[in-house]
């Protein structure tokens, strides 16, 4: 039984890492490269699962580490997050995390967590962001110098 659970406790120590973080680092990239939304989705909502469960596993290690078998079933669980067969991550999202946010959205979105803002301060902060507005202010800049720029914005913020 020893030797058997050494084996085991090696091949652990490599699929774990692989499993949870390189294979996920490298779709994630992909998925960044790739016009598709749905990739996207997945790979996000597998890094916020993936860094609330390893927030919940470090509060609670001494909970977990009297769990037997914890780490095999945290790598049953992960790889089902993980491969694209079962798509676990985007399931939990559609599932749990959306309809969550669909009930709460009017309350998220009046600026209770100091993030919402309202829709005129959400289509400001777009048009202040988009590439149109960045050529404008460069353009300015080019014309009358950064100086003039400058005196501008210190002008507006006061």
């Amino acid at each position: 039984m020893g030797m058997y659970w050494t084996i085991v406790s090696y091949l652990q120590s490599l699929t774990g890492p692989g499993l949870m973080l390189l294979y996920p680092l490298y779709a994630s990239i992909r998925a960044i490269e790739s016009p598709s939304k749905v990739d996207d989705e997945q790979w996000l909502t597998y890094w916020i699962l993936y860094s609330f469960l390893t927030l919940v596993e470090m509060a609670a290690a001494t909970l977990f580490s009297w769990i037997p078998f914890w780490h095999p079933v945290k790598l049953a669980f992960i790889a089902w997050l993980v491969l694209p067969q079962f798509r676990g991550a985007s399931f939990i999202y559609q599932r749990f995390v959306r309809e969550q946010l669909i009930k709460y959205r009017q309350w998220l979105d009046k600026d209770n967590l100091g993030a919402g803002g309202s829709e005129n301060q959400r289509k400001l902060m777009e048009d202040i962001q988009s590439p149109k507005a960045k050529a404008k202010v460069e353009h300015f800049i080019s014309e009358n110098g950064p100086d003039a720029f400058d005196i501008i914005y210190e002008a507006v913020s006061n």
